[in-house]
């Protein structure tokens, strides 16, 4: 049998899934059902709600099919015969994707046993080619992604070639349960979503602010070595400001909507004009307004022409911990990794063409200094490249061919493997992205360096050259963290809520053996605090047993242990969570030294330190 494609089998999986629910349900009407990047989906409209029990008898349903060796049968029709099939059969989510379709493509039809569904293709061509399959859960989805519309039942599901891959795939997911980070965040009181705040805004926990606070700190030193400088810019600005940048309207749809200011509000009260018009106004650009901002790079622009600048003078680097506001459709939202509200590492530089190759490679340094700081050992590096054959792209040919080899050449220094996707650059420049695998092997996008020709052409910015002519700088945008918030969240199951020493919210944790020990192991506490570690007194009355459960539970790395020997020898048994660092008995200066070696060199646990 010929090797088939993952997403060809996948694909082929879900009409499985579609064909088995429609012998169950007869009476269920159709949505879509693609693949994913993990596996597949179909979404119902169904006045039954579907259960756990359903999922195991729809699987069951699925492997008949396939031991029925169906074949995959495409077929072309008119789009007047497409509509009046789907009409006849009630299908009217089908009937609208017709509507899809451009005009000049052609219909097609795939039939498999009974069942007939709408579809491009491709698919295997036999249904025993699907040999390995399991459906994993239900949810909600809202037709065409709109909230406004109905709320479907989607079914999600996976498929692989082989009953191994299957196999080795689910235990993944078992162990991206126990680490996902909306339980863990939850456990570790690391932050919180609330309804009366608003979905997709974080609430960042004591906890979960000293991880942010650790990592915001250990990148604005690296920032300084690097010449960056500090800014801070507002988080509404005047709607004109992204007119001019080309943020609205062209990205609205991702935006919150514009607002008025105070003056305009009463004004458009007094005049007893209607709040519709008074918002449409906004939108035709009638009037001015205020947006919550949703790139920190507008303000950056800004900053840089505010004075004349020389060619003397650049690169010019400006850094902001900037925080923006995106509108994520509801059912989008998923913790901290897709938020309406975050906070960007964000940079950008305004520098010379010959400049350029330079300043890419520092970026990419620095992210290469993040990820073997945090123990990710494995990345690609993805080089979005322009269509040449497409008039989206702005910029001469002469600037998108430098600055492409720019990236090209700063890939290759780094010396990790890297691929190159055409049509994959933003219209205003190409672009660097970061793939990076996890520790169970999921692969997360992070990190990205742009060039941009847009911006400095649309806010006429220049600098003075050595000619005494004003020349267009070239603009870089980068942010290895990307938000704060999902980077955060993408960390907590990286690690499974094992931080590394540096980061964990709480480094040491001293346990008593009885109360006469109490003053000892705070004036300890007061000490380790002197020396700038995170530490805490469990002083219940319990057995050591219970005490080290619990600081196993909450994750703390260290644990001190005092008890009459330690107290009288003015020292400290030390466990550490993750073997590899050190168990055994110290003097309390010792065990100072050892947690600030650990802390100083943010050294990773041994399991992460390969």
């Amino acid at each position: 049998m010929d090797e088939v494609d993952l997403n060809t089998l996948r694909h082929s999986a879900a009409h499985i899934l579609a064909a088995a629910v429609m012998r169950l349900f007869p009476e269920a009407k159709l949505d879509i059902g693609p693949s994913t990047e993990g596996g597949f989906y179909y979404d119902f409209d169904l006045g039954h709600k579907f259960t756990q029990e359903d999922l195991v008898a729809i699987e069951s349903e699925m492997k008949k099919i396939i031991d029925e060796n169906q074949e995959f049968i495409r077929t072309e029709v008119s789009r007047d015969g497409a509509k009046k099939f789907f009409e006849d059969r009630n299908q009217n989510y089908k009937v609208e994707r017709l509507n899809d379709i451009p005009a000049d493509e052609k219909v097609t039809l795939y039939i498999n046993g009974e069942f007939t569904d709408l579809c491009r293709g491709g698919h295997v061509r036999h249904s025993k080619q699907v040999k390995a399959v399991k459906l994993l859960n239900i949810a909600g989805a809202y037709y065409r992604g709109d909230e406004k519309n109905k709320q479907m039942q989607r079914i999600y599901g996976t498929a692989f070639p082989s009953k191994a891959e299957l196999e080795s795939y689910l235990v993944q997911l078992e162990e991206a349960k126990k680490r996902d980070h909306r339980r863990l965040g939850k456990e570790l009181k690391l932050f919180m979503i609330d309804d009366e705040v608003g979905p997709g805004m974080i609430l960042w926990l004591p906890n979960g602010m000293i991880i942010r606070s650790e990592l915001q700190n250990f990148i604005l030193g690296a920032l300084m070595k690097q010449g960056y400088q500090q800014v801070f810019t507002p988080h509404i600005a005047k709607l004109g400001l992204f007119r001019t940048s080309g943020h609205f309207p062209y990205y609205k749809e991702s935006q919150f909507p514009p607002f008025p200011d105070r003056e305009t509000l009463d004004a458009s009260i007094v005049d007893n004009g209607s709040v519709e018009e008074m918002f449409s106004d906004l939108e035709t650009g009638k009037r001015d307004g205020f947006l919550l901002k949703p790139m920190n790079c507008p303000g950056h622009v800004k900053i840089y022409s505010h004075e004349q600048r020389s060619y003397r003078e650049l690169p010019i680097r400006l850094a902001e911990f900037g925080t923006v506001y995106r509108w994520e459709q509801s059912g989008e939202l998923n913790g901290m990794t897709r938020v309406r509200g975050f906070t960007q590492d964000d940079a950008h530089i305004f520098c010379r063409a010959d400049q350029l190759n330079d300043e890419i490679d520092g970026c990419l340094r620095l992210v290469r200094l993040i990820f073997s700081t945090l123990g990710i050992a494995e990345f690609r590096v993805r080089i979005g490249l322009r269509d040449k054959g497409s008039s989206k792209y702005i910029g001469s040919d002469s600037n998108w061919q430098a600055s492409e080899e720019a990236l090209r050449k700063s890939a290759k220094n780094l010396g990790v493997p890297f691929e190159e996707k055409e049509g994959e650059a933003a219209f205003y420049g190409p672009k660097i992205d970061f793939i990076v695998k996890d520790v169970i092997g999921r692969e997360w996008q992070l990190g990205t360096v742009q060039v941009d020709y847009n911006l400095p052409e649309r806010f006429d910015l220049s600098y003075i050259g050595d000619d005494n002519r004003k020349h267009r700088p070239l603009m870089i945008h980068r942010a290895p963290f990307g938000s704060l918030e999902r980077f955060v969240g993408l960390l907590i199951e990286h690690f499974g809520g094992d931080f590394p020493t540096w980061l964990a919210p709480e480094q040491v944790r001293i346990l008593t053996l009885n109360d006469a020990l109490i003053g000892f192991s705070a004036d300890l506490q007061n000490k380790l605090h002197e020396s700038g570690i995170r530490c805490s007194v469990d002083a219940h009355s319990e057995k050591l047993g219970a005490k080290i459960r619990r600081a196993e539970l909450d994750k703390v790395p260290h644990i001190f242990v005092v008890g009459e020997r330690e107290a009288q020898a003015n020292c400290v048994s030390v466990r550490s969570r993750i073997n590899g660092e050190f168990d055994g008995t110290l003097p309390i200066d010792g065990a100072i030294s050892f947690l600030k070696k650990l802390i100083d060199a943010k050294a990773l646990p041994e399991r992460l330190s390969r």
